[in-house]
């Protein structure tokens, strides 16, 4: 007998991850049971029920069975990572999405799938122009190429009437649990090490690019899942090119050193992202109304503070 009072279910692939630990958060405090899956837990996902599996390797019937006795109605993928080969890359971010619609596709009721994409999916563009979901596709770095097939195989089953899908093309996130792997992760991992007295040398591209807090992202994808909206592409991001010196500002600020203990120095551009990024966010706000809510400078705030607190966490464990 089917529990009406029973809270919905949304499974969140990537759980662990700086955005699958936010989404799954947003999710709990919009009234769903959550199942958080990723290949290995960490103890602030205790609030959530917690599967450990490698989804990309994962046998689809199990997964379907798994999905199905859970109950669950939405899948998250948040799955993928910027550091890693492009073997690894197809890995998590191909065949993952090939287990995943594989498996939905033998559930008695298909779930709905939010896909979280990238920016990146489009290449690389002209300066000034902001990207809207009418930009052709052209990926250009593995990193791209694989998360573009990835939202393809979930558009391309939404059309065939195999799966209910919807894609999310976010930009660069910032904001608390940022991967050390990125570029202001890793200005933090600098900053956390440096002193007023000897100061910090860093190398900052003149490149502007668009930036979001994790925490709005996540409330988009809660949005998405229970938007009536199918085999839809959604660009997800703050609507504003910012220069990266201006971000660094903002982290320096942050971190409590003085600006003058840090030298700066200029670098061309040469990263994943390209020299421009700005995306428009005009069909995220009439499809899913939302726009984006946190600032940036308390979003580098934040970020700095939770990285100072698990820091602290780490130091604190007795040793083995």
């Amino acid at each position: 007998m089917t529990d009406l009072n029973a809270l919905p279910t949304a499974a969140v692939l990537g759980a662990t991850g700086c955005v699958g630990r936010e989404v799954c958060a947003a999710l709990g405090r919009a009234a769903y049971d959550v199942l958080a899956v990723a290949r290995g837990p960490r103890p602030d996902l205790a609030p959530h029920a917690f599967h450990a599996l490698d989804v990309a390797a994962a046998d689809p019937a199990a997964l379907a069975a798994l999905l199905t006795t859970a109950r669950v109605e939405v899948v998250v993928n948040a799955t993928g990572g910027w550091v890693s080969t492009e073997e690894a890359m197809h890995h998590a971010h191909v065949q993952l999405v090939d287990r995943l619609l594989a498996a939905t596709a033998l559930m008695p009721r298909r779930p709905r799938i939010v896909q979280v994409g990238t920016i990146h999916e489009y290449g690389f563009v002209p300066d000034g122009v902001p990207i809207d979901e009418r930009v052709e596709p052209n990926p250009t770095t593995p990193y791209a190429r694989t998360k573009h097939a990835g939202s393809e195989a979930v558009l391309a089953a939404t059309r065939a009437g195999e799966a209910d899908g919807v894609v999310l093309r976010a930009v660069n996130v910032c904001g608390p649990h940022t991967t050390r792997a990125s570029f202001l992760g890793t200005v933090m991992a600098k900053l956390a090490e440096a002193s007023e007295s000897e100061g910090l040398e860093l190398t900052i591209a003149d490149a502007r690019r668009d930036y979001v807090d994790v925490r709005d992202l996540a409330d988009a994808v809660v949005r998405a899942a229970r938007a009536p909206v199918v085999g839809q592409v959604i660009n997800i991001g703050r609507g504003e090119a910012v220069s990266m010196r201006e971000l660094v500002s903002l982290l320096v600020s942050a971190s409590g050193i003085p600006p003058h203990a840090v030298r700066e120095r200029s670098a061309r551009v040469e990263s994943k992202g390209g020299g421009w990024t700005q995306a428009d966010i005009t069909l995220a706000g009439r499809l899913l109304d939302w726009r984006p809510r946190i600032p940036l400078a308390r979003a580098m705030a934040d970020m700095w503070a939770t990285d100072r607190a698990v820091r602290s966490a780490v130091h604190a464990r007795p040793a083995d």
